[in-house]
């Protein structure tokens, strides 16, 4: 096998699994530790994976999205903490944009209840989880083609609805954030609703975990510093939050 071979074969095991670590790698591919690292640095190097302590997971892409059910399985904890942290940022605002994906359908579940509250998504799952609060929220679901993977709706028909309001809050999820690059998505149809979304609202909040930060993915659709805040988890180090900060949002990590 081939170094070209062996990368494939480490970016279908990372897709596969989620994550891959250097030395059952090595093991299964029959190679040297280093070998693996120095696959990994390649692969870094060409945006299909981000490398961690130990191994690597792999970068969405245009080729490659994970699903929502898969999110529902990975740093759960991180995700919840930052879903409440992020929800207290909600303040005056009466008009409320939840995003598709797991961490902001845990942030609408947190938004606070003790007065009426509108709230705009194109996420099927958020819309469920939250018609069944009793008169605590009147919810809009964003009509459009519905994506398999992540249950959300998309396409003109969704976008065109989006730029019928004015929000005051967007919560705003992506598959990769970047200082140089901004954040990003795998899907055009995708960036086109975010987009909307960013144009409609009049204040704007990220919230995702660590392995979001530094990955970049096909469609841009907003710069870090269109945020008022972003909220992440304490695993993404507090000189790289500094960094992000530099660029004008207040980095907040739960």
């Amino acid at each position: 096998m081939n170094a070209e071979e062996r990368q494939r074969e480490i970016v279908r095991a990372a897709r596969r699994a989620g994550s891959v670590d250097v030395n059952d790698l090595a093991d299964e591919l029959g190679v040297a530790r280093e070998t693996v690292r120095r696959d990994l640095r390649a692969l870094e190097d060409h945006g299909l994976v981000r490398r961690t302590h130990g191994g690597a997971h792999p970068v969405e892409s245009a080729g490659f999205e994970t699903t929502l059910a898969y999110r529902t399985t990975v740093h759960v904890p991180e995700k919840r903490r930052i879903a409440t942290a992020a929800a207290e940022l909600t303040g005056d605002a009466e008009t409320v944009f939840v995003d598709e994906g797991f961490t902001p359908q845990l942030i609408a579940e947190s938004l606070p209840r003790d007065r009426p509250l509108t709230v705009l998504t194109a996420s099927l799952a958020t819309a469920g989880a939250l018609s069944r609060a009793e008169n605590e929220f009147t919810v809009l679901l964003l009509g459009g083609r519905v994506r398999p993977g992540t249950l959300a709706t998309v396409d003109h028909w969704t976008a065109k609805m989006l730029a019928g309001f004015v929000i005051d809050l967007a919560f705003i999820g992506a598959n990769g954030i970047s200082r140089d690059h901004g954040l990003t998505t795998p899907d055009p149809a995708v960036s086109e609703v975010k987009s909307q979304a960013m144009r409609a609202a009049r204040r704007h909040v990220f919230a995702g975990v660590h392995t979001k930060f530094g990955a970049v993915s096909f469609c841009r659709f907003a710069r870090v510093g269109d945020f008022e805040a972003i909220v992440t988890d304490t695993q993404l180090p507090a000189a790289e939050a500094h960094r992000y900060a530099l660029q004008g949002p207040q980095v907040i990590r739960v």
